[in-house]
């Protein structure tokens, strides 16, 4: 996890604050070691990758970790909860065409329903930027060497981010498939993005993130006929690590059910009974 992946050390960039320290406190930076040693890890007993730390003492701090981030996560989640808004924490692995789907969303919801969007990446403001292009407004959130966003960021970033009663938070995770699964935001639901061109095992790959999920996109479904990918097999391995898990086919760039997830948005959206037209 992350005590082991070291994304507990470094800076974090939100954009319009003072540049901080990680928000997740607790952890020491992991020493330099080489790398001059094999990582087998399919004998024997698993083992800490940090010297001197133990395994029982890396289970606590990852422990102590989530415990911390969940309260921040409820927090979150009673800020939203008092203003009606849907926060959704946008996840997948690089080049799912995540910020694709989310610029179309926005550019079909714009002037209709009130949205923001917070931006994870470790470098640049590149996806924010066009975000901020749709007319959204975005916050940029640099992870530096941190491979996720965690629940404090978050609510730094909600001081600032302006949005209105009865909108949508779009969260925007940093790329990766692993560590986000772990950590709350406060969000209502946790949305994979999944490409075609990435291969249907991933959700028997990545389990975590899939069981952790409430709906899963397949996305670039207009590129099926150009693919060796298995439809069927890849929704019988994301219910057969979450059962009561959602699927909708998207195409970001042919607009191939969109609607249907404009329609999933308004569904989720808390007391609302007007129609978005997408």
């Amino acid at each position: 996890m992350c005590t082991v992946c070291g994304c507990g050390e470094g800076e974090v960039k939100i954009e319009g604050q003072p540049q901080r320290h990680t928000l997740i406190r607790g952890l020491q930076p992991a020493p330099e070691h080489s790398h001059g040693h094999t990582h087998d890890y399919g004998q024997g007993a698993a083992h800490a990758h940090a010297p001197g730390m133990t395994q029982s003492r890396m289970v606590q701090i990852e422990q102590d970790i989530l415990g911390k981030n969940n309260q921040y996560a409820a927090q979150n989640r009673q800020w939203l909860a008092e203003r009606s808004i849907l926060a959704l924490n946008l996840v997948s692995s690089p080049g799912s065409g995540k910020t694709t789907l989310l610029t179309e969303t926005l550019t079909r919801l714009q002037g209709i329903v009130p949205m923001a969007v917070v931006e994870g990446d470790q470098q640049t403001s590149n996806d924010a930027d066009r975000i901020r292009a749709t007319g959204v407004p975005a916050l940029q959130i640099n992870t530096g060497k941190g491979c996720h966003l965690d629940a404090h960021m978050v609510g730094h970033a909600l001081e600032s981010l302006p949005i209105e009663h009865g909108g949508i938070l779009f969260i925007e995770n940093v790329g990766n498939l692993v560590c986000p699964a772990a950590f709350d935001l406060g969000e209502a639901h946790k949305v994979v993005i999944l490409s075609v061109t990435e291969g249907e095992d991933k959700p028997i790959k990545y389990p975590d993130m899939f069981h952790a999920a409430d709906l899963m996109i397949l996305n670039k479904v207009d590129l099926l006929p150009y693919l060796r990918f298995d439809v069927a097999k890849c929704e019988e391995y994301a219910r057969r690590v979450n059962p009561s898990i959602q699927i909708l086919h998207v195409s970001a760039t042919s607009g191939e059910g969109m609607v249907g997830w404009i329609d999933w948005l308004q569904q989720q959206r808390p007391g609302r009974t007007d129609t978005i037209l997408p």
